[in-house]
């Protein structure tokens, strides 16, 4: 009896739960419905980079109050807000007037293709195979397309033209998302001119006047270009110490070439590279020290600056 009281009880809060999910998604598309021309176009256009946070909160302003929310959702976009140009912005519309013109089929615009939609959101593989007739005598057409050790399939089942996400591919796709997700938000690096590089700096004292300056990369925010059946990159470091009157005491740099198999780079997924440099220093604390550090694959820079006494 009292299993039968539980049952019944748990019943009725999962209709409960699912009637107020029903109601509140209904709510939803009534008020996506009530949207002027421009509102919908802005959550038609964002679809692929607006959180449902968002885009619950977009549909609950007031209409007078919508333009704000759409020049604000831009801005906190922004990896270099002291300039004019917001590249996060400018690269997203690039990429979805790219795609528009390389992948025309099933009478949809291309950015709302399968291949376009992946093409919006990862950028261009690093590396493209296509496949018109099949891989087999009997197989369909197929594109892959590589990043870094990660490959997806577009399959044509249909031999017109339409390239449709492999299913197998899902969890392809949601590996990448989990390790890129923030290169895919506000002031993230996925996108060309917002990408930066993430990386700690230490200094370690050795004898008197010397300093290991150690910078640590880690691989899961290093960017490789597939090479056959490796994963390659290069990294090089500058780095410069100036004292405490601003005078520069020394300067030094460094360059690594990373070269991995798909099987090693997920072995180091979650530890660090490291680069180390001597440095010596002289003069009056605190000194400065400013580290760059570019990779070369993707031409993208990232500096640090570091105050410290010695």
């Amino acid at each position: 009896m009292r299993k039968k009281c539980f049952f019944e009880k748990y019943l009725f809060l999962f209709y409960f739960l699912a009637i107020l999910t029903f109601i509140s998604g209904c709510q939803s598309i009534q008020k996506e419905k009530s949207l002027g021309p421009e509102d919908k176009e802005f959550l038609s256009v964002v679809r692929y980079i607006i959180s449902p946070e968002e885009r619950k909160t977009f549909l609950n302003l007031q209409p007078s109050e919508r333009k704000n929310f759409i020049e604000e959702f831009w801005r906190r976009r922004d990896p270099v807000p002291e300039t004019e140009v917001n590249e996060f912005k400018e690269e997203y519309f690039l990429r979805i007037e790219q795609a528009n013109r390389l992948f025309r089929e099933g009478g949809r615009p291309g950015w709302l293709t399968d291949r376009g939609r992946i093409w919006v959101t990862l950028g261009p593989p690093d590396h493209r195979e296509t496949y018109p007739r099949g891989q087999s005598f009997y197989g369909y057409p197929v594109e892959i397309w590589h990043y870094g050790f990660y490959q997806i399939y577009f399959v044509d089942r249909f031999w017109n033209g339409d390239y449709q996400l492999d299913p197998a591919n899902a969890r392809q796709i949601a590996e990448i998302t989990q390790t890129q997700v923030r290169w895919n938000q506000p002031g993230g690096r996925m996108f060309e001119g917002s990408r930066t590089i993430d990386f700690e700096v230490r200094m370690e004292r050795k004898e008197s006047g010397e300093a290991l300056i150690v910078v640590s990369l880690p691989y899961n925010q290093i960017w490789f270009k597939a090479v056959q059946n490796k994963l390659e990159t290069v990294i090089e470091v500058k780095a410069e110490i100036e004292d405490a009157g601003g005078q520069k005491i020394w300067e030094g740099s460094r360059t690594a070439e990373i070269s991995l198999t798909p099987a090693e780079l997920k072995e180091k997924f979650d530890r660090s590279y490291e680069l180390e440099l001597q440095a010596e220093i002289r003069g009056k604390s605190p000194f400065t020290l400013k580290v760059e550090v570019e990779n070369k694959t993707e031409k993208k820079k990232s500096e640090k600056k570091l105050k410290f006494e010695f």
